[in-house]
């Protein structure tokens, strides 16, 4: 007996990575597998191919599962109905998304090209989108259906060279909170995952100087994309109470992370002016400030 018996799930970005692990622990959990992967590099922008997704489902179902391939891009939202469409016809249902699918442009902000900055938020953002409102319907109707999107530190943090995928990431969060609030009263949860794994993505950020370059190779050795899987799967379960939180997940470590509210109020009976923020609600706010630190700075040991 597997947590996701009987169910049927989509993983996007399955043929690689955290979606290649997302997708073979889904089937050993019982799950019949829509494996979703276009088959391009990690920037987007070569040419796909049908080997990635269709080599994952061949090792599913040489270990008893069941799987199907499928190849388009979740940047579109007709291939994601399309998607829909594939898991309802070959196994009779859809009860889980699992979102991983993603590519990276990376670059300083004021060299950032309109080109970079539109093509990580269509497949990242607009992904998201794609594949929740695709399935929202059809989960509220059936009363049950679970989303594991995937967010990052760059995001809830920050990393420099990052602000295309931080905005979009960031902004993930924000879409699996509304779902899962507007969900809760029909059986649909939805939570998010920024998950620490070596993959091909995180393989494409350059390697400056020495500290990072051991805070690469902490990823490679002490962060694996199986380790993500678990938390990706066990969000996807029925059985499984979250929703509406932000997990991370780092090494063997499992992250519930905080979301925004006040650290701090000042306030002022005859109201504010800019010289009187300036010259006093700044200062007594001051020691309250988020530092302008990486996620490096807030990880700094090696995972468990």
């Amino acid at each position: 007996m597997g947590v996701l018996d009987g169910k049927v799930v989509l993983v996007t970005g399955g043929g690689n990575g955290i979606g290649r692990e997302c997708a073979l622990l889904a089937a050993r959990e019982g799950a019949k597998v829509v494996v979703n992967d276009l088959g391009g590099g990690v920037s987007g922008g070569d040419e796909g191919s049908t080997g990635p997704a269709e080599t994952v489902c061949q090792e599913i179902r040489a270990a008893g599962g069941e799987a199907v391939a499928n190849t388009e891009s979740v940047s579109s939202m007709a291939a994601v109905k399309g998607m829909v469409e594939q898991a309802m016809d070959t196994f009779g249902g859809l009860h889980a998304v699992i979102n991983p699918a993603g590519i990276l442009r990376d670059g300083m902000f004021h060299k950032m090209s309109d080109a970079d900055w539109d093509a990580v938020i269509e497949v990242h953002l607009r992904g998201a989108y794609n594949v929740t409102r695709a399935t929202i319907e059809h989960f509220r109707n059936q009363g049950e259906g679970s989303y594991a999107l995937f967010t990052s530190t760059s995001g809830l943090i920050g990393n420099i060279g990052q602000a295309n995928y931080a905005a979009a990431k960031l902004g993930v969060m924000g879409l699996s909170r509304i779902i899962a609030m507007e969900g809760a009263a029909k059986g649909v949860r939805s939570n998010v995952i920024a998950p620490f794994a070596w993959t091909r993505m995180i393989a494409t950020i350059p390697v400056k100087d020495e500290a990072s370059a051991q805070r690469v190779k902490r990823m490679q050795e002490g962060m694996r994309a199986d380790q993500v899987a678990p938390l990706a799967v066990a969000l996807a379960a029925p059985s499984c109470p979250a929703s509406g939180q932000v997990f991370s997940v780092r090494g063997n470590e499992v992250a519930l992370f905080s979301q925004p509210r006040p650290v701090k109020f000042v306030a002022r009976l005859e109201g504010w002016t800019p010289e009187t923020l300036i010259g006093h609600g700044m200062p007594a706010m001051q020691a309250s400030f988020t530092p302008l630190e990486a996620s490096a700075a807030v990880f700094p040991y090696d995972p468990v």
